[in-house]
């Protein structure tokens, strides 16, 4: 698949006991990988995403920042209805995985909704919410202006 803005992009993530990455490519076109832990929570997420076409996926570590969670992810949906279905089979997934319920916000507008998985904290947008209420920027990611930004292959 390719992202109109940033070409072409890879991503290598297999389930089970192997390495779950995803190759993200900055506006400059420089390779990024968030890494999640095999099997984690995080990586389970940012998996599901990823299946489910989410665009700019944005994985921000809050590990020693905040108490509310280990990781931030946000992403884009091109409508609110490709946000309300990502959130809900986020929410199927993470059940099927035998993880608590997720507290979900926002789904009846499904403008900004809220996934609150308990180690990871989602975001998903509409991507002209995204950019108005900019939180990768409010939380010390992107100050140089960079957005980093995750496609698939």
């Amino acid at each position: 698949m390719t992202n109109a803005n940033h070409g072409a992009h890879a991503r290598s993530a297999t389930h089970g006991n192997s390495t779950a990455s995803a190759t993200i490519l900055s506006m400059s076109d420089l390779e990024t990988t968030i890494h999640a832990e095999p099997g984690s929570l995080h990586a389970l997420i940012i998996d599901q995403l990823d299946d489910d076409q989410a665009q700019d996926i944005v994985s921000i570590p809050l590990e020693g920042k905040s108490s509310i969670a280990d990781h931030m992810v946000v992403a884009s949906g091109r409508s609110t209805r490709q946000v309300a279905a990502m959130a809900n089979k986020l929410a199927e997934k993470l059940k099927q995985a035998g993880e608590p319920s997720p507290r979900i916000e926002g789904l009846p507008a499904a403008d900004w909704v809220l996934i609150d998985a308990g180690d990871v904290v989602v975001h998903l947008f509409r991507p002209e919410v995204r950019s108005f209420y900019n939180l990768e920027r409010m939380w010390g990611f992107g100050e140089d202006g960079e957005t980093r930004k995750m496609g698939r292959a």
